[in-house]
């Protein structure tokens, strides 16, 4: 989820962005059925078990539930945040020319930073009711009760049952999980070119002088760092994402002693019973 607030400068085909979602669609549905799922009837133990289970139980379309609206909301997303990037650099822009008295200054990287946090933050909220929706699509079993048929139904499902803020359940700590991911994800790239360019093991002298490769090593520990951190975040997210659901299936949100749906009042509640009854490895599971 926090990958989607990089910053807006490459723009890939999104012909390519549905392939690769679709490519690890699988890793991404048993992630969140590892986050979501019941503590006290443990049906996903990892990776390779996970996937057997799903594939012996739900078949290969069980690897793919969910992907459908995870690709579908690329186009929304993107044109979304594309747009809030160029408005939002534009307001930075005038603000810090305003603030130094400099008519020709330019963004600088960080402040180019802060405008695709907050376009992001833009896309995610314009287009979050399909997020919540993919979760719980891709949470569902052949053996849940009621069976949401695919992502309109369940937007109007949710809406009619639960009304429209539960479209929103879970946002506030997406919200809250970009600081971490985007400040971390600057700090360790800068640092790492840094710490390249002087302790010189290649020759380097300059910014300049790193190869592609290299900038794209550091990036991906950057982009790790930022996701480890902001994990639990993501959590917790998906968790109340599951709330008020009076369908979902007590083995994967229940409290596992009884039938009832999985409730939270709020993140910091959430945050509480979930150190409270799984600790760390909450925050950890995927």
């Amino acid at each position: 989820m926090f990958s989607e607030f990089r910053l807006p400068i490459l723009r890939p085909e999104k012909e390519n962005r549905w392939r690769s979602r679709t490519a690890v669609a699988p890793l991404e549905r048993l992630k969140i059925l590892l986050q979501v799922q019941n503590p006290h009837n443990i049906k996903y133990n990892g990776t390779v078990q996970g996937l057997k289970y799903i594939w012996r139980t739900e078949g290969l379309r069980g690897l793919f539930k969910g992907n459908g609206t995870n690709c579908a909301r690329i186009v929304p997303n993107s044109a979304v945040k594309f747009f809030s990037y160029e408005e939002a650099s534009k307001g930075i822009l005038w603000l810090y020319r305003q603030q130094t008295g400099n008519e020709d200054a330019q963004l600088t990287p960080l402040l180019r930073l802060g405008a695709g946090a907050c376009a992001g933050i833009i896309a995610m909220s314009a287009t979050y009711p399909m997020d919540m929706v993919r979760g719980r699509l891709t949470v569902q079993t052949d053996k849940s009760p009621t069976q949401y048929r695919g992502i309109f139904h369940a937007l109007r499902t949710v809406f009619t049952e639960e009304g429209p803020r539960a479209l929103y359940k879970g946002w506030l700590p997406s919200v809250i999980g970009v600081v971490p991911y985007v400040g971390l994800n600057f700090a360790v790239y800068e640092s790492l070119k840094d710490w390249l360019i002087k302790t010189n093991p290649y020759g380097l002298v300059e910014n300049s002088d790193l190869n592609v490769t290299t900038k794209l090593a550091c990036g991906a520990a950057a982009g790790t760092v930022g996701q480890t951190v902001a994990y639990p975040l993501d959590v917790i997210r998906r968790r109340m994402q599951m709330v008020g659901w009076r369908h979902a299936s007590s083995v994967v949100t229940g409290d596992g002693k009884s039938k009832s749906s999985l409730e939270y009042t709020g993140m910091v509640d959430a945050f509480r019973k979930q150190f409270g009854t799984r600790d760390l490895g909450l925050c950890t599971r995927a």
